[in-house]
């Protein structure tokens, strides 16, 4: 399907909670690097994300990031992604030294519904590190946060 016919479905809600995952162009193993891991974790955090999106978890897995969000009000899911996307690209190739893209072209991304439980979800995100083999407890592994994480770690 052409990543046109993608966008087609692709709606902005302000206030929806969507999950995206979006990967590193060619599965580049960028994020065992600590240091432009960090670099993604800033940019969910800096100030010209969050007046578009609320980050309600996240994991910046070695070749792709997971990001639970909340939409604001007049923002574009799709030009949030791109931006924040666009900025690390330019902080990572800055780091590296490098040119050319870091990221895949398009993401996937996926509405949730009111009924859903955002705890659940959240667990799933930032458990992908014990999933894929990284680490036995997530306390091992840096490149992650959710906004619950002091209610359910008690």
């Amino acid at each position: 399907m052409p990543y046109s016919e993608l966008l087609r479905g692709r709606a902005s809600l302000g206030g929806q909670i969507y999950l995206v995952t979006t990967v590193t162009r060619d599965r580049a193993r960028l994020f065992t690097n600590l240091y432009l891991g960090r670099i993604v974790v800033r940019e969910l955090h800096a100030p010209a994300t969050t007046v578009c999106a609320r980050t309600l978890a996240y994991v910046v897995m070695p070749d792709h990031l997971h990001w639970l969000l909340q939409l604001q009000s007049a923002s574009n899911l799709s030009e949030v992604v791109w931006a924040v996307k666009g900025r690390t690209s330019f902080e990572i190739n800055r780091a590296r030294d490098a040119r050319g893209s870091v990221w895949q072209p398009k993401f996937h991304d996926r509405a949730l519904r009111s009924d859903e439980h955002l705890g659940a979800v959240a667990r799933y995100v930032v458990c992908n590190p014990i999933r894929a083999g990284l680490v036995r407890a997530l306390r091992d592994y840096s490149l992650w946060d959710c906004v619950w994480a002091d209610a359910e770690s008690g």
